[in-house]
């Protein structure tokens, strides 16, 4: 049985952590008026609050959201496939790290500064290597959609972001206020702990 709109709007709103409608329907792939009005009854309910437009679980929503995860994804959870997927995100998730760290530093008289971005070869051999991960990602994240097609949003997201970033706009490598490939990977990540019951590794 499909996830319902409810169980998979209070899922959108915890990836977010504090987002908006149009934020969650980005994540779920639902229709913006539906999730406005999933929202709006989960708001008289207890199940969110919400601030300036944007909506957080309360404790008591995100408990019972734990709780459904083992029922509404037991297939997934059984999947040979796409467990084997999400080891291979792990480890590509690793390198993603480490990539993102250089990204963000880089070393001047031997010691660790802020990037600020104005070694513009440095920062192209850096999302020359992004590139690089994404197309060793590109068969993982075909294996997790082909199982859980509603992840495809992540898998163009991710694309999208690249191609940006390919193209100049290096804000879309990390930037945390936009849909940068950092920023998705990261929702993606979350999204597979949650759908698999596992933990983020420190």
């Amino acid at each position: 049985m499909p996830p319902s709109d409810l169980h998979l709007v209070l899922h959108g709103v915890a990836i977010k952590k504090h987002g908006t409608a149009e934020a969650v329907a980005a994540v779920t792939g639902l229709a913006e008026e539906a999730v406005d009005g999933v929202l709006a009854q989960a708001l008289e309910k207890g199940r969110v609050v919400e601030t300036q437009g944007a909506y957080m679980l309360t404790p008591a929503a995100r408990m019972a959201l734990d709780g459904e995860y083992s029922r509404v994804y037991a297939a997934e959870r059984g999947d040979v496939a796409f467990k084997a997927a999400y080891e291979i995100f792990e480890a590509l998730n690793r390198d993603l790290k480490q990539l993102m760290t250089e990204w963000q530093t880089v070393e001047v008289a031997g010691e660790s500064v802020a990037n600020d971005h104005s070694d513009e070869d440095y920062d192209a051999k850096m999302i020359d290597r992004l590139g690089d991960l994404h197309e060793r990602a590109e068969g993982m994240l075909g294996d997790l959609t082909a199982i859980l097609p509603r992840l495809s949003i992540y898998k163009d997201k991710l694309l999208v972001a690249l191609e940006k970033a390919e193209d100049g706009e290096t804000d879309w490598v990390s930037a945390v206020k936009i849909d940068s490939y950092h920023t998705v990977w990261f929702e993606l990540h979350e999204d597979l702990l949650r759908v698999l019951g596992r933990e983020r590794e420190e």
